[in-house]
């Protein structure tokens, strides 16, 4: 398995994580939240030989989808999204894409995912989580094999991702991560989507204080 993280410029200010995930041996290839600067994606594809199979979404936000329709218009490589947040890609308030000018993404019969779903590119093969809480379709995703999740705004290191946005949660972030991401491996390393890496051990302590106790 070869692993690239690109930072990414957006005009929403914080760089943004896109996660470029590729099987040796096939050069099949997934992107994961291609947040602008195209130029730079396909330049490190091309440096990969990769062969560009899904573009996976953890949720709709325009500063995790900017370089989508570039990556369409140059690969044939299917986007693969929430079955909620597939629904709000159509409605800019929650996409927030009225402050970049981002064209609509074109999605195909079979880019729908839910949880529990398996994507495989050759040997490897990844989980589908569904995380809402940043928004109530985004998703983690998890490689038992090579024991990564990748997190999209649902958990960073330290602390979680934004709840006041639109179909936002602070009470569905907590319970995601909590029952569904920290009960994977403890080794299990968090690439999220904006800021430095951690590991699901490292965050335990965090989450273990919100919980409600019994007296």
């Amino acid at each position: 398995m070869i692993l690239k993280r690109l930072k990414l410029d957006t005009p929403l200010g914080e760089p943004t994580n896109c996660y470029i995930i590729v099987d040796e041996e096939t050069k099949e290839t997934m992107v994961i939240d291609p947040a602008g600067e195209e130029e730079k994606i396909i330049e490190m594809l091309d440096i990969l030989e990769a062969k560009l199979k899904y573009i996976y979404l953890t949720h709709c936000h325009g500063d995790h989808t900017g370089a989508v329709v570039g990556l369409q218009n140059k690969y044939e490589a299917k986007v693969l999204i929430e079955r909620k947040e597939s629904e709000n890609l159509k409605n800019t308030e929650i996409t927030l894409n009225y402050y970049i000018g981002i064209p609509d993404i074109r999605l195909e019969e079979g880019s729908r995912i839910d949880d529990g779903d398996l994507i495989h590119l050759g040997e490897l093969e990844f989980k589908v989580i569904h995380t809402p809480g940043h928004t109530n379709g985004s998703t983690s995703l998890f490689c038992e094999k090579e024991k990564m999740l990748f997190s999209g705004d649902t958990i960073f290191r330290g602390t979680w991702g934004r709840t006041d946005l639109p179909t936002g949660s602070l009470n569905d972030i907590i319970n995601s991560i909590t029952d569904k991401l920290l009960i994977l491996p403890n080794d299990t390393i968090v690439y999220p989507g904006h800021g430095k890496s951690t590991m699901i051990k490292e965050e335990k302590p965090i989450y273990l204080e919100l919980r409600e106790r019994d007296f």
